[in-house]
């Protein structure tokens, strides 16, 4: 994850001088907010995924936490991780902007602290690995619950609610899987340890309701591609049986992008490899934030100055 500059609080600081204290309460408590954005290399050079759309659920899951009055909004959040992308020389990279509580707070009042701003960017491709764009992925129905949406807010990426994805990830890799599916609380199916969750079944696609969950922006953009191509998506409640049922299922998040899911408790789904209506999403996708869809146009902004 090494990279020559870290943004932080408005200045570029060189990699290994971008620390925090110790005893900084994001550090015991986990009381900070984040984003997963990434920047693709097109045609016309760098360029950022759904930008404003990331930091607008960053400032949002800020509000969420209990943060007020911050120092810097979306636009100025906007051109930091431009200056950061530029100033590091990547044509791709995944950025990581964190807002995080510093200087107080030890309390646990959040509004006895203030909050420090970050951004960091380093080389990143396959988060689940170089074979799961074409072979997809086993996954198994984790023991872990996904939060109850009042016991954590659920729709902010709050970093202090990532253990409960943690342990349901290593839980599910150290029995031989390659990730966890969560259910909520009423037992219904949730989302993957970090990635939004898709079945189809006769053609028709099918994803959670967005109480429980993250609403993530690749699900919302693939919701979107989906419907342009002519298919019904729907938001509904799925039990654990409708994923063993499903012609095929897969999962959707900015750094595992469009991921097939063939496997989910030893039972093969559909053919057991990526179905057509999966392949046809995906290539949508990378399309896209690659600056070759009709989309595009406004999803893609470019990281050049000016």
């Amino acid at each position: 994850m090494t990279s020559k500059f870290i943004w932080i609080n408005g200045d570029l600081v060189p990699f290994e001088q971008a620390t925090i204290p110790f005893l900084s309460p994001a550090f015991h408590y986990g009381l900070g907010v984040f984003e997963g954005i990434r920047c693709y290399n097109t045609e016309t050079g760098p360029n950022i995924f759904r930008l404003r759309e990331h930091m607008q659920r960053l400032v949002h899951s800020a509000s969420i936490l209990g943060f007020l009055d911050l120092p810097y909004g979306v636009a100025e959040l906007e051109e930091a991780a431009k200056v950061t992308i530029r100033a590091n020389e990547f044509a791709e990279c995944y950025i990581r902007p964190v807002i995080h509580l510093a200087e107080g707070g030890m309390n646990l009042n959040i509004a006895s602290g203030k909050a420090y701003f970050g951004i960091a960017v380093w080389e990143w491709t396959a988060y689940l690995g170089k074979e799961a764009a074409d072979k997809g992925v086993r996954c198994n129905v984790s023991t872990y619950t996904r939060h109850h949406l009042n016991s954590m807010m659920t729709k902010a990426k709050i970093t202090g609610n990532y253990p409960n994805s943690v342990m349901a990830k290593t839980e599910s890799v150290r029995l031989g899987f390659d990730e966890a599916i969560m259910l909520d609380a009423q037992g219904y199916v949730a989302e993957c340890s970090s990635e939004n969750i898709f079945i189809i079944r006769d053609g028709v696609i099918y994803t959670p309701p967005s109480a429980a969950i993250l609403e993530g922006i690749t699900r919302e953009s693939v919701m979107i591609l989906a419907r342009g191509f002519g298919y019904e998506v729907l938001e509904q409640q799925m039990s654990r049986d409708q994923l063993y049922r499903a012609d095929e299922i897969f999962m959707t998040g900015t750094a595992a992008e469009v991921i097939a899911i063939t496997e989910v408790d030893h039972r093969k789904i559909g053919s057991g490899r990526m179905g057509p209506i999966t392949r046809q999403l995906q290539d949508a996708y990378h399309e896209t934030v690659r600056g070759k869809h009709a989309r595009s146009a406004t999803w893609c902004t470019p990281v050049s100055a000016g």
